[in-house]
């Protein structure tokens, strides 16, 4: 898998320091004050996305041990469980971790967590998920406004595309509340289709959970019946495939078309067999790379410049955001396979490889 080194670069200094620590950065932060290799701390939200566990924890570890080989790795999956998360995140403050790298399961009550941090000066680098109300190291992220204006326009492409634009009605299955980025992508969504189409239900998807958004989409059909509906806006991937599975089993012959997000292997299947309409793909390689940059420097007691600020009710936060793309059928060829994300082999199996030969895979 190629290397995204032209995405934001670093201070050269993060590639040739060594391992151990001169001690405070500039903001009191204590790196790695034991002169020896330091411990840096992964914690992940959840796996019921299957990017974590199969690409965030990977590469971000995988670089790590690239840049200091002798650093330690402390590493939770939380599952969903904003309790057990806060169990791992104490853990690792007692055992000493140097730098804490957090996916919150519940963004706006890990403040308390990140402050147990800083007052063990231990710095703090919010992956994914913006943190609020609370000052720290560094936001790394995508441009999620920019997400879900990419899946509201991709619907309004594909709706005027079947001239079903301004018939019946679209529903809306956003992600979890307690996720910052959900109402971001929300927002993104509704600054396009607003004034464009009509919305027969919404939701809020507890947890990102697709066996909930397969119940609501039930609800959706039951409620404004099966012909009415002539679009979704999904998030994300896992709850589009709830979805199409509600979809299917109510008897819809043709799918209306359908938004995710994370390039889920499943989900670039259904987009070259036409169940799904598009995706977001999100250059995980760059976020967990980029991550693991900061905290091998933060470790080292630097404080690489970041290229943004992002406001999160207590402090300007320095901030990298990196830039997400809309893959229909036609652009998996020169994004998802062109970066080494899968292979063509690993996408087109089965009852898929007639779909992968006729848009040109294989």
């Amino acid at each position: 898998m190629r290397r995204w080194w032209c995405v934001i670069p670093l201070a050269a200094a993060v590639v040739v320091a060594g391992c151990g620590s001169d001690g405070k950065d500039g903001d009191g932060d204590k790196g790695s004050g034991k002169g020896g290799a330091a411990t840096i701390a992964l914690f992940l939200p959840e796996s019921k996305t299957t990017r974590y566990e199969a690409f965030d924890r990977p590469l971000f570890e995988g670089r790590v041990k690239q840049l200091c080989p002798d650093c330690k790795i402390i590493y939770g999956n939380a599952d969903q469980d904003a309790t057990k998360q806060q169990s791992q995140v104490e853990g690792a403050i007692t055992q000493g971790a140097d730098v804490i790298v957090l996916d919150a399961v519940d963004a706006k009550a890990a403040a308390p967590l990140v402050n147990q941090a800083r007052q063990r000066r231990i710095p703090v680098i919010a992956y994914d998920r913006l943190i609020t109300n609370v000052e720290y190291s560094y936001f790394v992220s995508f441009d999620n406004v920019r997400v879900g204006q990419m899946q509201g326009q991709a619907l309004l492409d594909a709706l005027t595309a079947r001239g079903t634009l301004g018939k019946g009605k679209i529903v809306m299955l956003n992600g979890a509340p307690t996720d910052p980025s959900s109402a971001d992508y929300k927002k993104g969504a509704h600054q396009i289709l607003d004034g464009k189409v009509q919305i027969g239900r919404e939701f809020d998807t507890p947890d990102w959970s697709p066996d909930k958004a397969q119940q609501q989409m039930e609800q959706s059909i039951t409620a404004l019946g099966r012909d009415t509906i002539s679009g979704v806006l999904s998030a994300n991937d896992g709850m589009a495939g709830g979805a199409i599975a509600a979809m299917k089993r109510a008897g819809y012959k043709t799918l209306p078309p359908i938004t995710g997000q994370d390039a889920e292997l499943a989900a670039v299947q259904r987009i070259l067999t036409g169940e799904q309409n598009m995706t977001v793909y999100l250059n995980i390689r760059a976020q967990a790379e980029r991550s693991a940059d900061l905290a091998v420097a933060l470790a080292r007691g630097e404080k690489p410049a970041a290229p943004q600020k992002m406001n999160n009710g207590a402090a300007e936060i320095p901030a990298f955001l990196l830039a997400p793309t809309a893959v229909t059928k036609d652009k998996v060829k020169d994004t998802i396979i062109k970066d080494g994300f899968y292979t063509a082999a690993k996408i087109c199996t089965g009852q898929v490889a007639a779909a992968c030969k006729t848009a040109g895979l294989q």
